[in-house]
């Protein structure tokens, strides 16, 4: 054998025996660490998962897990993978830590047109001021006063003034991609409101009719 064959033989044996960087990352029952405490603090964040977040994967957290992809339309296995790390908003690192996605991954086109009324009618806001606009347009989508798709309540007529004047149609950043996320995963900083306003910015004397229930930054939000 001569020292070119024996040379890439010893390469493809160093690839088998060596593990990949790129992996993905899959936790279940019997995983513990980082990675499951931030998944633990995501469930525990959106009402799937009561206690601490101790870093242990065991029966509890696999049956919030479960319960949240069964209401998210992902595949029910009780594991979190790529898909279910990315619906809840933390990134699996192999190294075991983890972090809420920097990145902020799209997961359907409903998420984007969310985020991107996010990035128009709330950039500036603190994060849960976004979440909170967010949850809005999700209230609405569940009352039977106004249309039952995201799209719909959107582009409502007269409903946003970023639909009018354009700026829905500019890309969203990391930051309103996390708070729409949030809102779809069942956030809501305002408990129900329909309505948002910025007093100082209205001239719609209706809008200053509705109870308002929280103030949160700029935004007023009522029913």
């Amino acid at each position: 054998m001569n020292v070119g064959k024996r040379i890439l033989i010893l390469v493809l044996a160093l690839l088998l025996v060596m593990p990949s960087s790129y992996s993905a990352v899959v936790l279940e029952v019997g995983s513990s660490g980082e990675n499951v405490r931030k998944v633990q603090q995501r469930l525990i964040q959106y009402d799937y998962l009561s206690g601490e977040a101790d870093g242990k994967y065991g029966e509890q957290t696999r049956d919030a897990v479960m319960l949240f992809q069964r209401r998210n339309g992902l595949t029910v296995d009780g594991r979190v993978g790529p898909d279910t790390a990315a619906a809840l908003g933390v990134t699996l690192s192999s190294s075991g830590s983890s972090s809420s996605s920097s990145s902020a991954t799209i997961i359907s086109a409903d998420h984007r047109l969310l985020s991107k009324l996010v990035y128009a009618e709330a950039r500036g806001e603190s994060y849960k001021g976004q979440v909170a606009v967010a949850a809005v347009v999700l209230n609405r989508v569940e009352s039977s006063s106004f249309p039952n798709t995201i799209s719909g309540v959107i582009y409502q007529s007269g409903a946003f003034s970023c639909v009018s004047n354009g700026s829905i149609n500019n890309t969203p950043d990391s930051t309103a991609i996390r708070a729409a996320l949030d809102a779809l995963n069942g956030w809501d900083p305002t408990g129900g409101c329909l309505y948002y306003y910025n007093p100082s910015a209205t001239s719609d004397e209706w809008i200053r009719t509705r109870t308002v229930k929280t103030v949160i930054g700029n935004h007023y939000f009522a029913v």
